[in-house]
């Protein structure tokens, strides 16, 4: 007998928001409640993207140009759907994503200027019409987002991008959140990471039918 197929689901949002946080705590919501779970991120995920987001995220703020930057992250999302994302779901595990494919319109889109409509042809030539069942985009203040990431760690090529380029990520994504009501949720994530945690499974819970306690 075939597995149901698994869900999909993808955290979005600005620098520190939360992101690999949530991830974490909707993983492991998930698992108590039953349902067998992976937790992956972008880019990366499979050894090929892995390697692809250490190109990314190393070295100088112009390392690449934002038209390279997307070959190289598309190229990253391939290798990670066709191996590891898309047999999981198809062996019934959900997949929870650190990012998926609305963090390349948000970032080289709205934050650098490639055309929208030949980033939504990149991601259709790699992967079709492949999309998340469900994505939560964690939103807050760039000021907030920003001193929670240098407080994390040293900053990398795209945190270290100015005040203005990180507004243009958030009204990207906040843009997205409402071109797309069907899939996208926008969750408030200024607060601490236990209210914001609360809010996610509850947009699972409604969204995807499932109670996680």
């Amino acid at each position: 007998m075939t597995a149901t197929r698994g869900r999909f689901i993808s955290i979005e949002g600005c620098e520190g928001a939360g992101k690999s946080t949530q991830v974490g705590l909707l993983a492991a919501a998930l698992d108590r409640a039953g349902i067998p779970v992976q937790a992956t991120r972008e880019p990366g995920g499979s050894p090929g993207a892995e390697a692809i987001r250490r190109l990314l995220l190393e070295g100088e703020g112009e390392r690449w140009d934002p038209i390279s930057e997307a070959l190289l992250l598309v190229a990253a999302r391939r290798d990670h759907v066709a191996r590891i994302i898309a047999p999981a779901l198809a062996q019934g595990v959900w997949v929870v994503s650190d990012r998926f494919a609305d963090s390349t319109i948000a970032y080289q889109g709205f934050g650098k200027g490639v055309a929208l409509q030949e980033l939504t042809a990149l991601h259709r030539f790699a992967v079709g019409d492949f999309a998340p069942d469900l994505t939560v985009i964690l939103d807050l203040p760039v000021e907030i987002g920003l001193a929670r990431a240098a407080e994390r760690s040293a900053a990398d090529r795209f945190e270290r991008l100015d005040r203005d380029f990180h507004e243009k990520l958030r009204q990207g994504f906040r843009q997205m959140a409402a071109d797309n009501p069907a899939r996208c949720v926008l969750v408030d994530a200024s607060a601490d990471p236990q209210t914001v945690r609360h809010a996610v499974l509850a947009a699972v819970e409604q969204r995807l039918g499932v109670s996680l306690g």
